[in-house]
């Protein structure tokens, strides 16, 4: 069986202007130091484990 070379699909952006606290700013940093994680990618796979845990009805913690 052959693989065939693919070019990953990349969905659509938008940017988006947010404001963080400057401590969770420093945590995130302190966390994806040291590796090629950027803080987008960081902020975004959160926010996509945030949605999944809403969807699974985990909602205690929401106001």
């Amino acid at each position: 069986m052959t693989n065939k070379f693919r070019l990953p699909s990349i969905p659509g952006t938008t940017p988006k202007n947010i404001r963080f606290p400057n401590d969770i700013i420093d945590q995130v940093n302190g966390v994806i130091q040291g590796t090629n994680i950027s803080f987008s990618k960081f902020v975004i796979e959160a926010t996509r484990v945030a949605l999944e845990s809403l969807k699974e009805g985990d909602t205690a913690d929401v106001k």
